[in-house]
């Protein structure tokens, strides 16, 4: 019996070993493909060590990564490879979606350092949902007015405030490492990453949601749009939450910290981030919305749940997989520029789309700066050269080209590849230019180093509290300017309360550990390097 099973099993087995000619060559053009995707992988990290050895800041480890993918595709676009050798460079949308954004995403929102992060949560949160917004809409705006008048490829209202929503996601990882090389402030750091990580979010909030009054335009309202943003944003942020938060209560009390069962904690760690995303995306919610703040809180409560051996292995590996894909994205974007996939009929179209989100990133952080410095006291108030050097952080990245291919598939007519081809554009100008130009930038603002003439603007309001800050007298009369600030000031002064709440409450409650439990992660955690800024306020780090 079992004999004549192998016997009715053997020939399929056979014929798929043996195959056809087709299928032996296809399957040799997968080879090559997967070695060559394999090859420029490890040649940009190689090329990435070697830079950031050498402290050659004029061209950052994104960028290489880029130049290396535009390299290779002109290579294999001149040359006479066979296309099915070629089409295994192309990975599909879902795949991309699905796969690679994920982890970066989630190691965002893991990776946060928390005091810095929570100290200056409302400049944070005001920037990334107020100035994204803000961003969005004027560019979108800047769109339309130059199709109306015919300076640019005219499209219509809905899909140019598509395109003003998904060019807002900013991407600073190049900033970012220059940040730390070079000794920024924390407080500088912790703005520009924490907006770059919750601006992604809202991003992808406003693109779907700009998504679904396009294809419902009898309900082009606009309270409505705000409706649809805070029910889709708002979702997925509970849901992420939420999952969080369980997760943290499983690793409580489920004791899973004995010594032969840190694979087991591991897996189940690793696990509930795309339990998460897949959970938002099933109930038509946003996944990368979710994830981020099943990251965010993970990394807060659940974190300090694990064992040591587990706190280390988990670090690593979503160091490692955030790693891995952020790299494979820009090597894909090079490649991608160089097979000619764009559409190039519409060059002012993308020359003038970079002057306009240029303007709406100005827009964006020198009115919600001015704004918060309506909050603040004189010695609290964020200066000239940190918003100088915020607006010039704003590089756009992985998020911005996921919706942009999106939009090819969401928008007819040639519409998404024009804007695809604009999107990229921007990306690879703002990575190269902008990124390689970062650390003259910084030194000429004098905000790094033995230069930092600001990094004790906050040291009086650390602890989380505004101690000093309530202290101050403003009796400035009974001025409608006067009891708009004090409306600003009240804001501010919640994030002292939560910061209360999360010690007294949420603390005991979902972690082991009473109080102040240590936000960070292992000494031998590459997490450590990521996290915390290397400039001379580290010891000021609002303990």
């Amino acid at each position: 019996m079992a004999m004549g099973f192998a016997a009715a099993a053997a020939p399929p087995v056979v014929a798929s070993v043996t195959g056809s000619p087709g299928t032996v060559d296809e399957q040799k053009a997968a080879g090559v493909g997967i070695l060559l995707q394999i090859s420029m992988l490890v040649l940009s990290f190689v090329l990435g060590h070697i830079l950031r050895r050498r402290k050659f800041y004029y061209l950052p480890e994104a960028s290489g990564s880029l130049l290396i993918g535009m390299i290779v595709g002109g290579l294999a676009n001149i040359s006479n490879t066979q296309k099915s050798t070629r089409r295994w460079f192309n990975f599909r949308e879902d795949f991309f979606l699905l796969f690679l954004l994920p982890p970066i995403i989630f190691q965002s929102g893991f990776s946060l350092a928390p005091k810095p992060f929570f100290s200056n949560f409302g400049a944070i949160i005001t920037f990334a949902i107020l100035g994204t917004f803000i961003a969005s809409i004027v560019t979108g705006l800047l769109v339309y007015l130059g199709g109306l008048l015919y300076i640019i490829y005219r499209l219509p209202l809905v899909e140019c405030m598509m395109f003003g929503a998904l060019v807002s996601a900013t991407d600073p990882v190049t900033v970012l490492s220059i940040f730390q090389e070079l000794g920024t402030d924390t407080n500088l750091y912790a703005l520009v990453f924490g907006e770059s990580v919750l601006n992604d979010a809202v991003a992808i909030s406003l693109y779907r949601t700009m998504a679904s009054m396009r294809t419902h335009p009898s309900g082009q309202n606009f309270f409505l749009v705000i409706l649809r943003f805070l029910e889709n944003f708002v979702g997925s942020m509970s849901s992420g939450i939420g999952v969080g938060l369980i997760s943290a209560l499983l690793f409580k009390y489920a004791a899973l910290g004995v010594e032969n069962l840190h694979n087991l904690e591991s897996c189940l760690f690793v696990l509930f981030p795309y339990f998460s995303y897949m959970l938002a995306e099933g109930i038509g919610l946003s996944g990368i919305v979710s994830i981020l703040f099943t990251g965010i809180v993970m990394k807060r409560y659940t974190f300090s749940n694990l064992s040591e051996d587990s706190q280390r292995f988990t670090a690593r590996f979503f160091h490692l997989l955030s790693s891995l894909a952020e790299a494979f994205v820009f090597i894909y974007m090079g490649f991608d520029i160089a097979m000619e996939r764009q559409s190039w009929s519409h060059v002012g179209f993308i020359f003038f789309s970079i002057i306009f989100i240029l303007l709406a990133r100005a827009a964006n952080v020198f009115s919600c700066a001015y704004i918060l410095n309506l909050a603040r006291p004189p010695h609290c108030q964020i200066p000239r050269q940190y918003q100088q050097a915020l607006w010039y952080s704003g590089l756009r990245g992985a998020m911005a080209f996921a919706l942009a291919l999106q939009s090819v598939h969401d928008l007819p007519g040639g519409h998404g590849e024009t804007i695809f081809t604009a999107t990229t554009s921007i990306v690879v100008l703002t990575v190269l230019l902008i990124g390689g130009s970062t650390g003259t930038m910084l030194e000429a603002l004098q905000v790094v180093g033995d230069s930092n003439r600001y990094h004790q603007l906050y040291e009086e309001n650390s602890d989380g509290n505004d101690a000093g800050y309530m202290g101050q007298n403003y009796d400035e009369g009974p001025s409608t300017s006067s009891k708009f600030k004090s409306k600003l000031r009240d804001i501010r002064r919640s994030t002292s309360s939560f910061a209360l709440l999360d010690k007294n409450y949420l603390t005991p409650i979902f972690t082991s550990r009473n109080g102040d439990h240590n936000d960070e992660t292992p000494d031998n955690s590459p997490n450590k390097e990521l996290t915390v800024s290397r400039g001379p306020s580290d010891l000021e780090e609002h303990d």
